[in-house]
């Protein structure tokens, strides 16, 4: 979408060269020109890009299975006081999991949780780490990492966690679904006020904004005004059960898709009701061990 103040600023040049001959303001008649050329190409390249998104999308939910979703989105049910499902994705960062992640978790205001923790090829004390966390609520798994590898540091940051987050996905049986990078920190309030807000507005999608570390370490907010590329990140969205059926992709590397947006085009597809919580609520850190951070969800 165009950018408001720009608008703003065609609609005052154009007022000017109402009122005044164009003639005598030939640099605001070209300004006006370049402006409104500007716009329309940006127009363009986003009806373009949503035209591409559509049938990808299109391609991978054939007819009949995007009709089975919508059969079981109507007689899905959401309890009372609905239960929660976190899902972590994990791979050797016991320390991150425990200090950072999970106490933020257990610290939620909202009580009624399951935490599902799925350890990809962890070779660490992952497991006596958690089990140290002494919380009922808390389940573990492991899978080992399977091939292909992915040589490379691009591609592997493309689908890390698609696996897991698959795995947690099926093991979940909360009203809601969300996810928490293992090295992230979700804010105390944060499920209470999604489940509010989930509920009030019958939304099957909730996403929300975000503070994003910097490589100089301060906190950047990233505002997610639109639901696009660039604004969303895998912690920071929240869903209705249904929308477990939908598959993370292990290989949206291909379309050189990030996994977090690859699987919410598809959501936006399935014509879902998406709504943005206008709070940020989340602590996105800035990758350290890692040739390639998360960069691509904070443009």
């Amino acid at each position: 979408m165009p950018n408001p103040s720009r608008l703003e600023r065609l609609r005052q040049v154009l007022r000017r060269l109402r009122r005044l001959a164009v003639g005598r303001l030939p640099d605001e008649y070209l300004l006006a020109l370049r402006v409104y050329a500007d716009l329309a190409a940006q127009h363009a390249i986003v009806g373009l890009l949503r035209q591409i998104d559509l049938l990808k999308s299109k391609i991978e939910i054939p007819a009949a299975d995007w009709q089975e979703l919508q059969e079981i989105r109507r007689s899905t049910i959401t309890s009372e006081r609905p239960l929660v499902s976190v899902c972590v994705a994990t791979h050797n960062r016991a320390r991150l999991l425990t200090e950072r992640c999970l106490p933020s978790i257990l610290k939620q205001t909202y009580h009624n949780l399951e935490i599902i923790v799925v350890g990809e090829d962890c070779s660490d004390d992952t497991a006596t780490a958690v089990a140290n966390l002494r919380d009922e609520r808390i389940r573990l798994h492991f899978i080992e990492r399977q091939p292909p590898h992915l040589d490379e540091p691009e591609r592997r940051w493309m689908v890390a966690g698609s696996r897991p987050n698959n795995v947690a996905q099926a093991l979940a049986i909360g009203d809601y679904i969300t996810f928490l990078d293992d090295d992230d920190e979700h804010l105390p309030e944060r499920i209470e006020q999604l489940v509010g807000f989930a509920v009030k507005e019958n939304a099957d999608f909730v996403y929300h904004p975000f503070w994003a570390e910097s490589p100089t370490g301060e906190w950047d907010l990233i505002p997610a005004n639109m639901l696009k590329l660039g604004q969303v990140t895998t912690s920071s969205i929240f869903y209705r059960r249904w929308l477990k059926h939908l598959q993370w992709d292990v290989d949206s590397h291909l379309l050189g898709e990030p996994n977090d947006w690859n699987y919410i085009r598809r959501v936006i597809y399935l014509g879902a009701k998406c709504v943005r919580y206008p709070e940020p609520l989340l602590r996105h850190y800035r990758e350290r061990n890692q040739s390639y951070t998360r960069s691509a969800d904070l443009t």
